[in-house]
């Protein structure tokens, strides 16, 4: 199953979550270029990337890869400095690949993914009569928008090294500094009005529109929706700046805010 790539196209798309847990989704399940690319990534990265936990995800393959090739891949990715923790569920044959090669399995869609192979959407319950009384009931007025939604989480404190602030289902504003080895989540966008050291992933819920606002650029790691670059990767004529950070066709952009 190995093939030979260009020497710029990447064999592996490494995706940070919101946990901090590396996905590497396989592209082209190549051992040595996969280790080499991942060597590279803890040599440009080593705080955050020696040692890390990464998540193998074989979703990206035509075929179920062997337990011989998995195992060699995960000895490759141990020499280059991180530690493959467990499978991304996919199929049955990837159920039970990870049996074989002794990792666990994350099946947080597991359900979806069953009613996909069985090639049919799963079956409506059938309504119960107070959802058959409501749906024949006038509509109800609307609620007042300030009742629906959410607001921001607002953290006024700085963030200190090895803490972490996580903005589950909102947008996340911070009035101070975001100290190096800190990190802050939101699965919508982040608000910094203080310098960013640290790492900051927005979007962590998959929103690719959310977006990241500083007013001092010197981040460890910056992700929208999965996508990162590291502080090597970033121009240094924007280290220090106010910046604002999105995606643009799957491309992370970081301009200054005027």
């Amino acid at each position: 199953m190995s093939a030979t790539l260009p020497d710029y196209e990447q064999a592996g798309e490494l995706k940070i979550g919101q946990v901090g847990i590396a996905n590497l989704r396989i592209r082209h399940l190549d051992v040595a270029k996969l280790s080499a690319e991942m060597s590279e990534r803890v040599r440009s990265a080593p705080k955050l990337f020696d040692r890390a936990a990464v998540i193998l995800d074989f979703g990206g393959l035509s075929e179920t890869p062997s337990a011989t090739t998995v195992n060699a891949l995960v000895a490759g990715l141990k020499s280059a400095g991180v530690l493959p923790v467990a499978i991304a569920y996919g199929t049955p044959e990837i159920e039970a690949l990870s049996r074989d090669v002794g990792l666990p399995l994350l099946a947080k869609f597991r359900a979806s993914y069953e009613r996909v192979e069985a090639g049919e959407p799963a079956p409506a319950p059938p309504p119960s009569k107070k959802q058959a009384a409501a749906e024949a009931a006038p509509p109800a007025k609307p609620a007042a928008a300030a009742a629906k939604s959410e607001p921001g989480l607002v953290h006024t404190m700085p963030v200190r090294s090895g803490q972490q602030v996580y903005a589950q289902g909102r947008d996340l504003t911070v009035c101070a500094t975001v100290g190096a080895g800190a990190e802050v989540i939101s699965d919508g966008s982040i608000h910094i009005y203080g310098a960013l050291r640290g790492r900051a992933l927005a979007g962590a819920g998959g929103v690719a529109t959310a977006r990241i606002f500083c007013r001092e650029f010197h981040a460890e790691l910056v992700a929208v929706a999965g996508v990162y670059k590291v502080l090597d990767e970033i121009p240094k004529n924007l280290h220090g700046k106010p910046v604002q950070i999105w995606l643009e066709n799957e491309q992370l952009r970081i301009e200054e805010l005027a």
